[in-house]
């Protein structure tokens, strides 16, 4: 909880220092409008949620689970449009969310443990997704908006933390600790940043290839540098889920071949 206070709090003041030089007038008219305060503030709860769950997988050696919720995340956007933005699923689709299911339900059955971190991950970054996309606003002064809005929260959980009877300290007694929380602001703002961005730029293939990149490498670094164990059924379960993420590419690289057509 530590941890994601200091996420919160220095990543609100990295993007803060940073609007107020490149875009203050976009920021001061968003939050001028109550009705966007609300849906940021539940964006930025969503995010915050996302990152709590994030660092709990990390930290307690869940950290293939957590790469396969991501490699879970294009197909749970696929199911989210269905349900709340009316987007017809082509058959395709379909049959990519379908092998998902399959493969959550046998890790569920054979492994005998739901696997809530995987789930947790894609709906939640699902989820922040879809109001990103329904608000349809500039990234960084929207994504400023959403770590203002739980700006305190963090900050005030970190101070009664440092007053309670058995104190945290605001900052840790080591030096490397508190510059790594420190910088994990930059860390953290900058690809949310970049992902906004990149979403409204770069066809919606290609964008879905380079996501693919981050549970990778979170996988081959759950397996080879922090010694997790890639069981039989984990294998099974993201076996099937990269078969339904070879469905979905080739869906939508079909969908835009048709377009260039047209």
């Amino acid at each position: 909880m530590n941890i994601l206070a200091h996420r919160m709090v220095w990543s609100f003041v990295f993007l803060i220092l940073l609007i107020l030089i490149t875009d203050r007038q976009t920021f001061l008219g968003y939050i001028r409008r109550p009705r966007l305060l609300l849906l940021l503030g539940t964006a930025g709860l969503l995010m915050s949620v996302n990152w709590g769950i994030f660092i709990y997988s990390v930290e307690n050696g869940h950290i293939i689970e957590a790469g396969l919720g991501y490699y879970f995340n294009p197909l749970i956007n696929v199911v989210l449009g269905y349900v709340f933005l009316k987007e017809r699923l082509a058959p395709m689709q379909k049959l990519a969310v379908a092998l998902a299911f399959i493969g959550v339900l046998y890790v569920t059955l054979g492994y005998g443990k739901f696997p809530w971190i995987s789930i947790s991950l894609a709906l939640t970054f699902g989820l922040y997704g879809l109001l990103k996309k329904k608000a349809k606003l500039e990234s960084m002064p929207a994504l400023t908006v959403e770590t203002m809005m739980v700006f305190p929260l963090a900050l005030g959980f970190l101070l009664y933390c440092s007053h309670t009877a058995d104190p945290t300290p605001f900052f840790p007694h080591s030096v490397f600790t508190t510059i790594m929380l420190l910088v994990s602001g930059v860390v953290t703002a900058v690809p949310l940043f970049w992902f906004g961005k990149a979403a409204q730029v770069i066809p919606l293939s290609t964008l879905g290839f380079i996501q693919y990149l981050a549970p990778t490498l979170q996988l081959l670094l759950g397996v080879f540098l922090y010694g997790e164990t890639f069981s039989t059924d984990y294998f099974i379960c993201f076996a099937f889920v990269w078969a339904g993420l070879v469905f979905y590419t080739i869906s939508i690289l079909r969908g835009k071949r048709v377009k260039i057509a047209e």
